[in-house]
Order: structure tokens, then sequence, then C-alpha cells
């Protein structure tokens, strides 16, 4: 059976993590449903050149090339009716990437507001991976007591702070660290980024 993903761009700075996050998702043989708030929007077409329109385009355009099973399902948020809101639909995981800290205190206190906080919660209640992408800085001391409920229910903090062991060349390179670390939380196997020792 084909594995099932899903990926929540919120309105955090670092839409290019969420993107490069699918990009790299859709080159498996898999179904990957997409959630992007407004405010994710609203960051994402000031700080790439994603404007409005399907978001498989637009990752084509970028030069993203697509496994021939891979299918990548955008959900508007509102869609409470949406089968992911559900935990009978079954799945292998979800990112939120970047999470911004609205959205992890919705998680934090489990409020359902939009599907990106419902699918969310559904993960830690039927005990499926959720790794949330905290963007902030510096954190305040309700963020970090916000992650710390998180992952005592469960989820995987994992913040955007690439190393440079590598010694990246591009914003690219720094990007791929970062998502070769959620799919290796994905149980993924993958060559995005070299490993440390290799």
């Amino acid at each position: 059976m084909k594995k099932k993903f899903i990926v929540a761009i919120t309105g955090a700075s670092g839409s290019i993590y969420g993107f490069h996050l699918v990009s790299a998702l859709m080159k498996f043989p898999a179904d990957v449903f997409v959630l992007m708030s407004e405010a994710g929007r609203e960051v994402a077409a000031h700080e790439t050149d994603y404007t409005t329109g399907p978001i498989a385009a637009y990752l084509k355009q970028t030069g993203a090339s697509f496994h021939e099973q891979a299918s990548l399902i955008e959900i508007n948020p509102s869609d409470s009716f949406a089968h992911i809101a559900s935990g009978s639909f079954q799945h292998q995981g979800m990112v939120i990437a970047p999470c911004s800290m609205n959205t992890l205190a919705a998680v934090s206190c489990g409020i359902t507001y939009n599907l990106i906080h419902r699918a969310a919660d559904v993960c830690l209640k039927e005990k499926r991976p959720l790794i949330l992408m905290p963007r902030e800085t510096p954190f305040s001391l309700i963020h970090l007591k916000n992650m710390t409920r998180v992952a005592e229910a469960g989820a995987t903090i994992l913040p955007p702070s690439p190393g440079f062991y590598t010694r990246p060349a591009t914003i690219e390179a720094l990007v791929d660290s970062i998502v070769a670390r959620v799919l290796d939380h994905l149980h993924l196997d993958h060559d995005l980024s070299l490993r440390w020792g290799s």
C-alpha cells in the first residue's frame, strides 16, 4: 500500500522548509496531503516566488520531479469534514513545517480552530508521528512550555537548526539538511544530505 503523509505549512518564516519537504516526499510512491494556512500563504508569497494556485504546479516550476505513483492532495484548512480529521484515517505521519507559535499553542492546548490543529490532535490521540518545526527566536518561556507539553504528549520537536559540518554551499543545501532529518524520523530511506562520517 502507498504510504500517506500530511504536511502543514503555517504562518512562521521558513516556507521553504515546507516546500522542500513536500518535494522530497513526492519522490516516493506516496500520497502527500498538504494544508496551507492563510498566514502560511501570505508568508510564502513574501519569502518565495509562490503566489497562488496549486502547490504541485509551483514545485514543478522550481524544478521538482515527482515519482510516477506520487500524489499531492491539497486540502483547505477550513474543511473540517476532510478524511484526515478522523482517527480512522491511516497515515504514516504529519509534519508542520514551519510551525508558527500560534499553531504550536493550539496543538499544545488541544484547541482545534482548523483542520491543521485537528489533524495534529488526531496524531497525538492515535499515537501517530507528529513532527513540529518551530521557527522562532528567541523562544519565550511560554513557547518552551508549549513545546514541552507537545513533546510530553508524543510529538517530536524538530527546530530547523541546520548543521554546518557538511559545508553547505547554498540555502537549499541548508534547508535539505533539515528536511533529511524529517525524512529520517518518518523512516524513509533517502540520500538528500550527507551523514556524519560518510
